[in-house]
């Protein structure tokens, strides 16, 4: 039985059976699939004006989000601050790592690029690398409220199917909920909600440490706002590659789109999820008269046009800053990271205080 557990557990067999589903899945989807040819002469209409329109919004988009993570970035480490230039370059490396590589190792990617960069400035190692990990969490966290606004723009304005609307209220329901847990947890002097987590506690510190951003309402006002203009652009540039493929429906189309491959890119299975993203991408665009060969076509194109921005930028920061592929794959994990002493700090006094406040309490 051991043996048998030592086998499935080698690499060689995942490899083997990952190669084997995925020929099995692509068997069965040229099998079962659409008129591929169809698929294929979609492409002869493109509009190449409009792609190349739709690379540069996907960009403009790409900087907005950079200046989003920069501002948090000045609420959470001491001065002197990381310039945006190099912000941009580690955010790049993180597009990148999540183009091409399964999970989400492109958040801890750009932590990585940016602590690595910072140390050879001169900057003390020591609980820098825990507070960019929060950093990117309330960067993430940030998203919802564009989210949020472009949910209830779908739902009073686009043709949605059912099993969208019970998927775009269940992600919508999800991130209030964080949102509202983020902003009682985020670090405040001798106050948390979270200190009897446990075996998560670092993590959760960590988070807290980035958090703190949430009370100071005009640096975190300012990374709201250009994590919407991030989210326009990337309306704007779904809507263009729309009209590349001379697809002619409305706004509310482009924004139901957009939300759906959020979805379903949420949890990488593989790189990219390709293919499931092209199958989300269409099925909706049916209610829009479009058919389901020019349909998965735009899915192709929509995804080739935003790896493109991510791939090709996160590639020349990538070789910028003098790393390779190979290290991205071996990027350490959040948990490796040490609190900083600060935070420790505050944290052990809380629960002490909690601890005497709680033995004061008659039994």
């Amino acid at each position: 039985m051991s043996r048998v557990l030592h086998i499935l557990r080698s690499p060689a067999w995942r490899i083997a059976f990952v190669v084997v589903a995925a020929a099995g899945l692509i068997a069965l989807v040229w099998w079962r699939g659409p008129d591929w040819g169809a698929v294929w002469h979609a492409f002869d209409a493109v509009v190449w004006y409009w792609v190349v329109v739709a690379i540069g919004l996907n960009l403009l988009s790409v900087v907005v989000r950079a200046l989003a993570w920069n501002t948090v970035i000045k609420q959470a480490i001491e001065p002197p601050h990381p310039r945006f230039p190099l912000v941009f370059s580690a955010f790049s490396v993180g597009l990148f790592a999540n183009a091409v590589l399964p999970g989400r190792i492109g958040e801890l990617a750009r932590v990585a690029v940016l602590t690595r960069k910072l140390r050879l400035q001169g900057r003390r190692p020591d609980g820098t690398w825990a507070a960019l990990v929060g950093t990117v969490f309330a960067h993430r966290l940030f998203d919802l409220v564009p989210v949020v606004g472009l949910i209830l723009y779908v739902l009073a304005t686009a043709n949605i199917p059912h099993w969208a609307i019970t998927s775009l209220l269940v992600v919508g329901a999800i991130g209030f909920g964080l949102f509202a847990f983020a902003f009682a947890s985020a670090r405040r002097q001798h106050q948390s909600v979270v200190d009897e987590l446990g075996p998560v506690k670092r993590l959760v510190t960590m988070a807290r440490h980035g958090l703190g951003v949430l009370h100071a309402p005009g640096p975190a006002a300012l990374a709201i706002l250009f994590q919407c203009c991030g989210w326009l652009f990337q309306l704007l540039a779904v809507y263009t590659t729309m009209r590349a493929f001379d697809i002619h429906a409305p706004m509310p189309a482009a924004a139901l789109v957009l939300l759906l491959m959020n979805v379903a890119t949420l949890f990488p299975l593989w790189p990219g999820n390709i293919g499931l993203l092209q199958a989300v991408v269409a099925v909706p665009l049916r209610s829009y008269g479009v058919a389901t060969g020019t349909a998965l076509a735009f899915g192709f194109g929509l995804q080739a046009i935003e790896a493109s921005v991510g791939v090709g930028v996160g590639l020349m920061f990538l070789a910028r800053e003098g790393l390779s592929f190979a290290m991205l794959r071996r990027m350490p994990g959040a948990e490796e990271a040490e609190v900083p002493q600060e935070a420790r700090d505050e944290d052990d006094a809380a629960h002490v205080d909690g601890a005497h406040a709680r033995a004061r309490v008659p039994g």
